[in-house]
């Protein structure tokens, strides 16, 4: 496949940026969406231009690094996350336009790369459970209810990717936030700061500078772990108990 890709590029964080038109030619339809900006950066390098900056790491859909909006969506056409996206799912010819997430919370570190380190303060705030030093307790000694063990572990998949951020019109993590918060008040080793986390965890949200919840949807759409709204309906029923008593 040949391709044009327009690409955010931005020197800095307080560099103006633009967007910059490149070809990349012979794209196989088995490479990764990385894989193509990678062969793009080998061409680039060769004519002594500056590569693209983007964030990877596992390249396995598990780290939440590769966060690239793609023609508009998070993490492009498919849901998945960016390094498990193929160029098959684009088409000979095609503009794709590459751009970083867009989202008050998260700046423009350089081209595509942004800082998250948003997400990394709110779980800092809350996201955590106490645990006792010692030797480990016997696995059945706190018995979980199937589906209670199912639902958490279906909420622990949230990778942080910050996906649901970059595609709500408002720029609220509450998915994100929901997911953790829900996952921990689901499990009993969870309860005894499930009413401190949630306010803690909200305020440090709301102090990033992340929008509101207003229930769009735009978040679960383009989460690639597919977490559902039903967290966002968690974490307030939560929220209003904690307030409720005092917390």
């Amino acid at each position: 496949m040949n391709l044009t890709l327009k690409i955010w590029r931005q020197a800095g964080p307080q560099a103006p940026g633009e967007m910059k038109t490149y070809q990349v030619d012979d794209v196989s339809e088995d490479m990764s969406f990385l894989e193509m900006l990678d062969v793009l950066n080998e061409q680039l390098n060769a004519g002594g231009e500056e590569p693209v900056a983007f964030d990877s790491d596992c390249r396995e859909g598990i780290c939440g690094n590769c966060s690239l909006m793609i023609n508009g969506e998070a993490h492009g056409p498919e849901v998945t996350t960016t390094c498990q996206l193929h160029m098959r799912s684009f088409a000979d010819g095609d503009t794709i336009t590459i751009e970083p997430w867009r989202a008050d919370a998260f700046p423009v570190i350089r081209d595509l790369v942004t800082d998250r380190s948003a997400f990394d303060r709110i779980i800092q705030s809350g996201g955590y459970i106490s645990a006792n030093t010692g030797s480990a307790p016997e696995a059945n000694s706190v018995p979980v209810p199937r589906d209670d063990a199912t639902k958490a572990f279906n909420f622990a998949t949230c990778i942080g990717c910050g996906a649901c951020v970059a595609a709500c019109p408002n720029g609220s993590a509450s998915l994100f936030m929901g997911a953790k918060i829900t996952q921990l008040g689901l499990l009993p080793q969870g309860q005894p700061e499930r009413w401190s986390r949630v306010v803690d965890m909200v305020g440090q949200h709301d102090a990033e500078g992340f929008g509101g919840c207003t229930n769009i949807g735009e978040c679960a759409t383009a989460c690639p772990k597919e977490i559902p709204l039903d967290v966002i309906s968690q974490l307030n029923k939560d929220l209003r108990t904690a307030i409720k008593h005092g917390h």
